[in-house]
């Protein structure tokens, strides 16, 4: 397939470059950005034998692509996104795809209407422990679930360029809940294959830094079976180093609890451990090394959205993902404003 990048000064545009070198299945990569001098600053970007044009102009982009990543700033990837639709080509797109829910949800009509396959970049769904804390749910070793749990904390601000558009809601469309906090949001709904239907929130802005979104958030969360849950997320790591793929500089939990036994990924490495009637064990996975997005887990990701292009099953993440995660952000943003428990549509 030939894949063209839109998009070559985001944090991720280096990696995502180097997916779709380690991928098989991409022969040919042309890479777009409106501004060419701004690129010529991202020494992140890697070198790639794939790439067959570098261009300015976007409709020869998707002329000659068969699907395209958009991986622009939050504030432009809608626009972009609805550009690739209407050409009639398959798209990949960063999260959050859009910055309000109306544009993601005109995004993924429009998909349909076009007959495209779109899909949301959510490579944490093809995490090994992922898999199998779904599967476990599924397979009704649990029993009924009580509670979750979920924390993901990232290292602070000021390791991160306090003056990124990162930090700049009109740019960004929210804070650490957009960012980061969107993955494990949609991870407690798929690995517990339920629904968060309302949400308390509290939201604050504590890294002393010049930034007007939120770099810390505590969320109680009410599940459509009747589960409760939590969820903390924080710019909070002060020894951890800088830089955005900075393997140390993240701190993970996530926990199922059912009325039968419970599973709990206690971190950010490819272990589980599983507490049943039968005993205790300890699931070890193997991470295998690769400079891919999110590593070899983020190569199955696409590869399951290559094989949906191809007619062969589907996307691994929808825009209708997309949306119902956005959902949730804006329904937290809304009851921290409010200090009220608020129902997600």
């Amino acid at each position: 397939m030939h894949a063209t990048l839109l998009g070559l000064s985001h944090p991720h545009s280096g990696a995502l470059l180097a997916t779709l070198e380690n991928l098989r299945e991409v022969h040919r990569v042309t890479l777009w950005d409106a501004n060419l001098r701004a690129v010529e600053k991202n020494t992140a970007l890697p070198r790639s034998r794939k790439v067959a044009s570098v261009t300015a102009d976007l409709d020869v982009a998707l002329a000659v692509c068969d699907f395209a990543i958009v991986c622009v700033r939050h504030d432009h990837s809608a626009a972009l996104a609805r550009r690739v639709i209407a050409s009639g080509k398959h798209l990949l797109a960063e999260k959050p795809v859009g910055i309000t829910c109306a544009e993601i949800a005109a995004i993924h009509h429009a998909a349909a209407r076009a007959g495209v396959v779109a899909s949301v970049l959510y490579p944490r769904r093809s995490h090994p422990c992922a898999v199998a804390m779904r599967r476990q749910v599924k397979l009704g070793e649990l029993g009924p679930l009580l509670s979750l749990e979920a924390r993901f904390l990232a290292t602070q601000v000021r390791f991160r360029n306090p003056r990124s558009w990162l930090f700049r809601r009109r740019q960004a469309g929210g804070g650490i809940l957009l960012w980061l906090g969107c993955h494990y949001l949609d991870l407690l709904q798929y690995v517990s294959s339920d629904e968060i239907t309302g949400v308390a929130a509290r939201l604050a802005t504590r890294s002393g830094a010049r930034v007007d979104v939120e770099d810390t958030a505590a969320l109680a969360l009410e599940f459509r079976s009747g589960a409760v849950g939590t969820f903390h997320a924080s710019y909070a790591l002060a020894f951890s180093g800088g830089g955005y793929l900075n393997a140390a500089g993240y701190d993970a939990y996530l926990a199922l609890n059912g009325r039968a036994g419970r599973i709990v990924w206690p971190g950010v490495a490819p272990r589980l451990l599983v507490e049943l009637p039968s005993g205790v064990d300890q699931k070890q996975f193997r991470a295998r090394e690769t400079s891919s997005y999110a590593g070899a887990y983020g190569d199955s990701f696409v590869r399951q959205f290559l094989a949906a292009v191809r007619g062969e099953g589907e996307p691994p993440a929808t825009l209708a993902d997309a949306l119902r995660t956005m959902r949730i952000i804006k329904a937290a943003e809304t009851s921290a404003r409010t200090g009220r428990f608020t129902r997600i549509p």
